[in-house]
């Protein structure tokens, strides 16, 4: 196959570096690899976790010695943007082949897949996807099945089988939808065998094979095949009709936009997580205003999405909510009231969809509610069981946004029939591949604001919570302590896990401006805890007014302000929540130089009791933690508070540590991670019919047991 020399693309990136390529020379599984991340680079050719890529090369026989063909191919629950060597599936490409002596027919798909375990090659290798079939039986040493946008909304448009074949000349064969699998592989080669010397094959309402004879061609080819569909769509823009019919209305302005969010984002999420706990996302892309605000949005939304990828993560069809954009949207009870009926109808309309389509042996039904949320005006919320699930939903709605906008332009826009959306929906070896996912952790779903977290205690308890499957809002008051932070946990969390937030806890403003950060990042929040903090020890005499008023503001003020907004949220969503204080030993100790300090402690622990007694109609859970003489990575114990301890009993400063661990039962010196492991214990689900609580983490200091 000859290929273009041509590398100026408008719509695809060209990534080709021809000198990593030649370091790779010889390798051709290496360069499949190579392909394979640079395709998976550009979300315009394929959606996160979408398509697969194969390569064909000669290889030894570890059984007989002999030289024989293998196919690597993209193995299952893989993305092209990461694919690494591991990610791939390895194949015996003459057993492969020699699957159509035994195959019985498209009634008898499924039993296909467990017979490609007999055609592995590498033993070692990733389980091979249903796409595997479809690569095989081309003969091409390198292929690429992609879902480019520009491609799906020529396949997914009623006359896209001629337009295809108008814009191509005939080097671009059609095949019509059909659920992947061993028969569309067939399908796929009788096409090939009726057209030879095609350069690929378009998929109705699915996606777009390509191919080459190297890695390069291959890698050029499927460019300039997308680029063509991109060209052809832009060309057609608004020539026939306005897109998507023109504008119904303007969309509000950003900051209108992001207060509306930020505001309805807790309802919503509360009325999606009626079965598990969901996570949300919020986005105002241009793209998504477009639609949104259009005059076709009532007439496409309805109809769904075409391609399988899309849909898969979508579901069926979005919910279209009613609120106008300047509803007021203050009143949580009324705004909960106007969308409550919508969403049961929402769900009625899914279980109909359910009962209507399913088999004998189908699934039992997963979780009716919608997946993705439209608002006029405002923008678009997606909620799933995690936020890189919510994120890449809301990127793959994008994705169909985008081919209704390509098939409306050309032609008119078609969706999978229902029948065969349920087939891919609960298609048994989809349910079988949700069976094999690892279970959530403990707190999967959950959202966590935990204040003071650049640092020492908030710091640990934050990663705790993290690793332990929560999103988590890091904050601190300091800018350069909270960059830091962001920096250092930027190398163990994706920007799926944490967001950030400059939080003065004195503040407000602030505090409101960190629960909006809070609800547009992760749609709400499940537990807040307050630990912020300062200390100041000294003798009566020298505590002066600013000092007093400074710790009561941050320790029992901070407290107040930053349950109370974090209450609002949780009342909002209806589904309860944890307010953790983190108070310390000397809320019931008394001792020397600490009365601002040791005051203020104990207004924060009767403080927590007090809101325990009354969020508890609310099945909101107020506990506190005792922590005392956590000293690593704070900055309580720098300069004169330390200082000012050391003075108090009579030692040096460098022997603070061991002259707490002496002094305590256990003879242990206290680590923030300590603390950390006490506020999983809350929260952590064991613990879920439990208020009120205080828990020491002091290493046993004897005057400060709670009695």
């Amino acid at each position: 196959m000859s290929v273009s020399a041509s590398t100026n693309f408008k719509h695809v990136s060209y990534l080709w570096d021809e000198a990593k390529a030649a370091a790779l020379a010889g390798d051709e599984v290496a360069l499949l690899i190579y392909r394979s991340n640079l395709l998976g680079a550009d979300l315009r050719l394929t959606n996160y976790g979408g398509g697969n890529t194969s390569c064909k090369a000669m290889a030894k026989d570890p059984l007989t010695g002999e030289s024989t063909e293998v196919m690597w191919v993209k193995g299952s629950g893989g993305d092209l943007g990461t694919l690494k060597r591991n990610g791939l599936a390895a194949l015996y490409v003459d057993r492969l082949r020699s699957l159509t002596n035994v195959y019985r027919g498209v009634a008898y798909e499924d039993e296909m897949v467990e017979l490609f375990n007999h055609c592995i090659f590498d033993l070692a290798s990733r389980a091979p996807s249903i796409d595997t079939p479809l690569h095989g039986f081309l003969p091409f040493k390198h292929i690429d099945h992609l879902h480019p946008d520009a491609a799906i909304a020529i396949a997914a448009a009623k006359d896209g089988k001629q337009i295809t074949q108008e814009l191509f000349k005939g080097k671009i064969g059609w095949v019509e939808w059909q659920r992947p699998g061993f028969d569309l592989g067939l399908k796929l080669k009788q096409c090939l065998d009726e057209n030879p010397g095609i350069r690929g094959i378009m998929l109705g309402s699915h996606g777009l094979f390509t191919w080459g004879d190297t890695a390069y061609e291959s890698y050029i080819n499927t460019l300039e095949v997308i680029e063509a569909c991109a060209e052809y769509l832009e060309k057609n823009y608004g020539k026939k009709r306005p897109v998507f019919g023109g504008a119904q209305m303007i969309a509000s302005p950003k900051e209108v936009r992001l207060k509306q969010a930020a505001a309805l984002a807790p309802v919503l999420r509360g009325l999606c997580s009626g079965t598990t706990h969901m996570v949300g996302h919020f986005t105002d892309d241009d793209r998504v205003l477009e639609f949104i605000n259009s005059n076709d949005l009532d007439r496409l939304a309805p109809l769904g999405t075409s391609c399988p990828d899309h849909f898969l993560r979508t579901k069926i069809s979005p919910l279209v909510i009613s609120l106008q954009p300047d509803e007021d949207l203050e009143d949580a009870k009324a705004v909960r009231a106007k969308l409550v009926p919508e969403f049961e109808a929402y769900r009625k309309m899914y279980a109909d969809y359910y009962n209507a389509c399913k088999h004998p042996n189908s699934p039992a039904m997963r979780d009716a509610n919608p997946v993705v949320i439209l608002y006029r005006g405002i923008g678009m919320f997606t909620f799933a069981k995690d936020k890189q699930t919510a994120r890449v939903a809301a990127e793959f709605y994008i994705n169909a946004i985008n081919v209704m906008k390509g098939a409306e332009a050309i032609s008119e826009y078609t969706s999978l029939p229902r029948q065969e959306a349920f087939n891919i929906e609960y298609w048994l070896l989809e349910e079988a591949k949700l069976q094999r996912m690892p279970k959530p952790k403990a707190l999967s779903g959950r959202v966590a604001l935990v204040t003071g977290s650049a640092g020492g205690i908030g710091k640990a308890i934050a990663r705790k919570f993290a690793d332990e499957g929560a999103c988590v809002i890091i904050n601190d008051n300091d800018a350069d302590r909270l960059a830091a932070a962001k920096a250092d946990l930027d190398q163990y969390y994706s920007k799926d896990v944490f967001a950030t937030a400059l939080l003065d806890v004195t503040s407000m403003e602030a505090i409101t401006n960190a629960y909006n950060v809070t609800s547009l990042a992760f749609g709400g929040v499940d537990i807040v805890v307050n630990c912020a903090g300062l200390s100041i020890s000294k003798p009566l005499e020298d505590h002066t007014e600013n000092d007093w008023d400074l710790l009561y503001n941050v320790l029992v003020k901070g407290q107040f302000m930053v349950t109370q907004q974090g209450v609002k949220v949780m009342r909002k969503q209806g589904t309860g929540g944890d307010v953790i204080n983190i108070v310390s030993k000397n809320a019931l100790v008394s001792g020397p130089n600490n009365a601002g300090y040791g005051s203020a402690k104990a207004a924060q622990m009767h403080l927590s009791r007090l809101n325990a007694a009354e969020l508890g109609a609310d099945h909101i859970r107020v506990n506190v933690v005792n922590p005392d003489a956590v000293i690593a990575d704070s900055k309580i114990w720098a300069g004169a508070w330390a200082e000012g301890r050391a003075k108090a009993y009579g030692i040096k400063v460098e022997e603070l540590p061991a002259y707490y661990a002496k002094r305590t039962l256990l003879n242990q010196i206290i680590l923030p991670e300590d603390i950390a492991n006490a506020c999983f214990v809350f929260v952590g689900g064991l613990l879920n019919k439990s208020t009120g609580n205080v828990m020491n983490v002091d290493g046993g200091v004897a005057t400060a047991f709670v009695r």
